[in-house]
């Protein structure tokens, strides 16, 4: 066991303010942290220290100002070109008392680079590999939304260095892409019902601001692209957070807290509370009216992050959202990110 104090013997003049100063603490330090180690006998509690022959002082004492200023050192303060992983494996999980559980598997992969004409960031982004149950999904609808999606990949994001996706690098490109791409996928998706959906997807991709704000209101974008700012907060804040994809966001009431995993690593748990007075029918349908709700909704969403020490880079992020109503859970949505 690892001994992190040792016995001083306390001379005469002695005093536990001039003790203390020697070794950059307070006096109410010192005794707190003497108290804590010695027996119950040997409690210190007056500023002379008459009869005390020995006192247990710390072997490497911190302030307090000294662990927040470490406990910042070991955490991402900015962005940088290894935050990153360039593999992520991700399992979401979506339940509800309604339908049955659904679950999918994906993998997420990312090249992030600092553009050297600006302070931005270019990620590139692919997602591919889906599967359901262990299969790939084989019906129709889904089949060609996956492959609509993945003629336009990888999508290009500018991002900040607080970690911030700002909007695409070449949004153009992306859809003359879809444009040249679209022919050989009629060739495979035929009918009406394949033709009215590209015709969707294709005028959902030439609205920039839709299409980007259709990649950031997901729990996974939320959760896999953190703000940097997150990992250094230590008060409660307020932040709004989409709990649905395809609503709006609500305002949340943010605690965080961080956790020593192992030597290597540190784990940062925000949670967060709604505070914004909604009803879940509005959250549901995305759609928020303007009389304030008279039922509404209760909900959390938890993100947590293990991130290296040394590196600074993101090995495993995690996220839930849990909405109920009237003490009824009405939705779950779970996410797990996994560097490989």
């Amino acid at each position: 066991m690892e001994i992190d104090f040792l016995q001083y013997q306390v001379r005469n003049g002695d005093t536990l303010t001039s003790i203390a100063s020697r070794l950059g603490m307070t006096s109410e330090e010192l005794k707190l942290f003497h108290n804590s180690h010695c027996q119950k006998m040997d409690t210190v509690w007056f500023e002379n220290l008459n009869d005390v022959k020995k006192i247990y002082v710390p072997t490497d004492f911190k302030t307090e100002a000294q662990k927040e200023k470490k406990r910042k050192e070991n955490l991402p303060a900015q962005l940088s070109d290894s935050f990153f992983a360039n593999t992520y494996t991700v399992q979401e999980t979506f339940e509800s008392p309604f339908e049955s559980p659904v679950n999918i598997h994906y993998t997420v992969h990312l090249d992030l680079h600092k553009n050297k004409n600006t302070d931005q960031y270019i990620l590139s982004y692919l997602q591919k590999d889906f599967t359901s149950k262990g299969n790939t999904p084989d019906d129709k609808v889904s089949s060609l939304s996956i492959a609509c999606m993945q003629s336009i990949m990888p999508l290009e994001f500018t991002m900040n260095k607080q970690g911030t996706i700002t909007g695409f690098a070449n949004h153009k490109k992306m859809v003359e892409i879809f444009s040249g791409q679209r022919k050989e996928l009629e060739e495979f998706y035929v009918g009406e019902v394949a033709q009215n959906y590209m015709n969707m997807f294709e005028r959902g991709i030439q609205d920039e601001l839709f299409l980007l704000q259709q990649f950031k209101n997901t729990l996974l974008f939320q959760t896999l692209f953190p703000k940097t700012d997150w990992f250094q907060k230590k008060t409660k804040w307020k932040e709004p957070f989409y709990l649905l994809q395809n609503s709006f966001p609500v305002q949340c009431e943010i605690n965080t807290d961080q956790e020593n995993e192992d030597a290597d690593s540190i784990l940062t748990i925000l949670k967060g509370k709604i505070i914004e007075l909604c009803t879940p029918q509005e959250l549901m349908r995305g759609i928020k009216l303007q009389k304030p709700a008279s039922e509404p909704a209760s909900g959390t969403i938890i993100l947590e992050y293990l991130t290296h020490k040394k590196n600074k880079n993101l090995l495993q992020a995690k996220a839930s959202v849990l909405l109920s109503h009237e003490e009824e859970l009405i939705h779950q949505h779970h996410i797990n990110i996994t560097q490989g």
